[in-house]
């Protein structure tokens, strides 16, 4: 049942959200999504994060689960038709959303960013599956008990600057940020485990092509491991790094599977 009170800043945060997510997989796909324009869109997402605490699409996640008996008024139906739209998005054009128009997960890479030690990981599979129990942690805590686990850290509080145990908590993720590449994202993220199974048989996504001369640069540039040529990327969050790496002109394109060519030409 959906109770009074739209919220036009809703609607305007995902307006933005598709619109960047558009203009960004056009920008990929002519070769124009310079790290320039990675920055500049890491920085405006964190700003508006603070400013209007929109889009935290997680938040929203957590809060549909925890009403989902009950009035969920047009904030949430808001942000259930904003999840809705981003998985599509998702499917078709790739992780933007979560790559640098999230605030949650911009904030993370900007920490990663800094010129510090890194802590790799090749347990991919391992840290996938332990956000899958997240997930079905948060759906039984929510659903069961009508406790909000994500509240334990403190996403409104922190990008409201309202100082409390739960904002400490989401403070101590971003200093983990620092070494290790996007821990609530890989770990702690509910809409994670959907977006990465929206993403693994996506239509536009980063291919290797006939140039690409079997160096393994990007792999090890890669902080997620989804590198490979036999990787889905369902968490590849189009950071980059492997084609800044690759020293081919060419060898790494973003865009759909390219048609297979018979024998003979035909």
């Amino acid at each position: 049942m959906v109770g009074p009170g739209p919220n036009p800043l809703q609607v305007v945060g995902i307006v933005y959200a598709v619109l960047f997510v558009v203009i960004a997989a056009l920008l990929w796909r002519t070769g124009r999504f310079s790290r320039t324009v990675r920055y500049l869109l890491l920085i405006v997402t964190v700003l508006f994060g603070f400013l209007f605490f929109s889009p935290m699409l997680p938040h929203q996640f957590q809060e549909l689960v925890l009403r989902v008996d009950s009035r969920i008024g047009f904030g949430l139906l808001g942000g259930l038709i904003g999840i809705g739209v981003m998985l599509v998005l998702t499917f078709l054009f790739g992780r933007h959303f979560c790559g640098y128009l999230c605030p949650i997960g911009a904030l993370q890479e900007l920490a990663y960013a800094a010129p510090v030690p890194k802590v790799r990981t090749t347990r991919k599979r391992e840290l996938s599956v332990a956000r899958g129990v997240v997930f079905l942690v948060l759906l039984g805590a929510g659903l069961g008990a009508g406790f909000s686990l994500l509240s334990l850290f403190g996403l409104r509080e922190f990008f409201t600057l309202t100082l409390s145990t739960g904002s400490f908590v989401f403070a101590a993720v971003l200093i983990i940020s620092l070494f290790l590449y996007r821990p609530f994202c890989r770990v702690i993220c509910p809409l994670g485990v959907l977006f990465q199974l929206a993403t693994a048989p996506g239509w536009w996504k980063l291919r290797r092509t006939d140039a690409c001369i079997n160096c393994h640069t990007c792999e090890r540039a890669c902080p997620t491991g989804e590198a490979h040529s036999t990787d889905l990327q369902g968490e590849c969050y189009l950071c980059r790094r492997c084609v800044e790496a690759c020293p081919v002109a060419g060898a790494l394109i973003y865009g759909p599977q390219a048609p297979v060519t018979q024998a003979g030409g035909e």
